[in-house]
């Protein structure tokens, strides 16, 4: 067997790419994403594309956020694995697939094989995610009117609750931040966040009983692919009444009277009460994510 050849893409090239069967259906998925040429890498045996990747960031990042797009030839683990290991950047592994992809053998093999050339690489498994797409057809959830909202327009306010959100969290994301820098790291990596999304700032929104009681907060939000929910949270002192219901009941609507045709959602499998506010809401579950991140 001859030796892989690792090569990074340009426009001139960037056909080189689609040439490697899709059977996690990332093509479509990725429909709305824009991947630069620059950021895309193949591996080649004897000329033919046997693994890829696609790199990915907002418009005005100079480095990729992620690598969203891995696609490894079966039989190819080792030249998956040496295509992460080579890549200038060592950022989160996105790997996404249609929602319950174990139950099918051919699609189930497929995901095992990026899975395997992953971990050869020394990437670890940080989450599996739920990843949903609402539309106009699936009806707006209905507003429960148990609370007021309102735009905020202090960040320190923001702050705040994430961090007392985050100190009782399910979340993989902001457990991992908390492990590593506290609850303040976690905090401001969510305002991070937010603030790199394309949307306005002045569309966060303080939720409060009527009586004026602070209950969390829900971030309507664009990503670089369209709108979204960017955050949903009840703080701890709060929980247990169902209220991350009527934030996220709010957050649709939110962006649907601004004319969403389409609002994407994610959450962690372990998120079991999110996981039950999203199907009450008539959020579908589109696609199932693997969160891997870089030794």
């Amino acid at each position: 067997m001859t030796d892989v050849v690792i090569r990074a893409l340009d426009a001139s090239d960037a056909d080189l790419f689609d040439t490697l069967p899709d059977p996690l259906g990332a093509r479509e998925g990725h429909r709305l994403t824009r991947h630069r040429p620059d950021w895309k890498r193949v591996a080649l045996r004897d000329g033919k594309v046997v693994a890829r990747g696609a790199w990915w960031g907002g418009p005005d990042d100079t480095e990729p956020v992620n690598l969203n797009w891995f696609d490894v030839a079966e039989g190819e683990e080792e030249a998956g694995a040496a295509l992460l290991r080579s890549a200038p950047w060592q950022v989160e592994l996105e790997l996404n697939a249609p929602a319950n992809w174990r139950d099918d053998p051919a699609l189930r093999a497929a995901a095992e094989t990026r899975i395997t050339a992953a971990r050869k690489a020394g990437y670890d498994l940080l989450v599996e995610r739920l990843l949903y797409r609402w539309t106009p057809d699936r009806g707006l959830p209905e507003r429960p009117g148990r609370l007021v909202f309102r735009a905020e327009p202090d960040d320190a306010v923001f702050f705040d609750a994430l961090r007392r959100i985050h100190s009782v969290t399910l979340d993989a994301h902001a457990l991992r931040a908390v492990e590593q820098g506290g609850v303040d790291r976690a905090a401001q990596e969510e305002l991070d966040f937010f603030r790199w999304c394309p949307s306005p700032r002045e569309w966060w929104q303080v939720a409060a009983t009527p009586q004026g009681e602070p209950v969390g907060i829900h971030i309507p939000a664009h990503n670089p692919s369209g709108p979204c929910i960017g955050f949903i949270g009840v703080l701890p002192e709060q929980r247990g009444r169902g209220y991350a219901y009527d934030l996220l009941a709010e957050c649709t609507h939110f962006l649907a009277e601004r004319g969403a045709e389409f609002v994407a959602a994610a959450t962690d499998q372990g998120n079991f009460p999110m996981a039950a506010n999203f199907a009450k809401a008539g959020f579908p579950v589109v696609r199932e994510r693997l969160n891997f991140e870089p030794a």
